[in-house]
């Protein structure tokens, strides 16, 4: 067993105890240094920025630390020091209020409505043959033109457009696409959900 600031090394009978390197301990002891930071802050992400902080504080006195042996009790410190200083140079960002203030509207397509309109949108592609479905997909869901859609797929620009055409004629045809997006044009509705994918 090595104690947290040495490692042991053995060739054939004889063992010998080397010093870590900074790299060393790091890489052996930054999970146990991870926990005890997160022990002392509630959010992880503070938690691994207190410690880099404890760390860099390590590493510029790593040369005066003379017993290796005791460098999780230094870097402990420099972790509780460290959240000392932050807790007390922290300003209130919360304020007592009476009242809630209420958040301005947002301006812009309805987060709920664009959902519905892709769902129906999906919905009515799932019904198109096979091959119509795959050259719509690829061209307005994935934004292909419609050279790069026929180089995917192996036919020709002329069969992309007609292929395309007779599938948004059957979507706009589709009762259950027209009473779900009432009555929105079908051109409309790709782009929509081109945007929304």
């Amino acid at each position: 067993m090595t104690t947290p600031g040495t490692e042991r090394s053995e060739r054939g009978s004889a063992s010998t105890v080397t010093q870590f390197t900074f790299t060393s301990y790091v890489r052996t002891r930054g999970p146990v240094l991870l926990r005890t930071a997160r022990s002392l802050t509630a959010n992880p992400t503070d938690a691994e920025d207190l410690l880099q902080t404890a760390l860099t504080k390590t590493y510029l006195s790593w040369e005066r630390i003379e017993d290796h042996r005791a460098l999780d009790g230094y870097v402990r410190r420099a972790l509780l020091n460290t959240r000392t200083s932050q807790w007390r140079k922290r300003r209130v960002d919360e304020f007592a209020v009476e009242d809630l203030p209420e958040p301005e509207p947002q301006s812009g397509p309805d987060p709920a409505e664009q959902q519905a309109v892709r769902d129906a949108m999906w919905r009515a592609v799932l019904k198109l043959p096979a091959r119509q479905r795959a050259m719509v997909v690829l061209r307005y869901y994935e934004d292909l033109s419609e050279v790069q859609t026929a180089e995917v797929l192996g036919v020709s620009v002329g069969t992309v457009k007609s292929a395309v055409s007779r599938a948004l004629a059957k979507l706009r045809d589709d009762p259950q696409l027209v009473a779900d997006t009432r009555g929105e044009s079908t051109g409309m509705l790709c782009d929509r959900a081109r945007v929304a994918a």
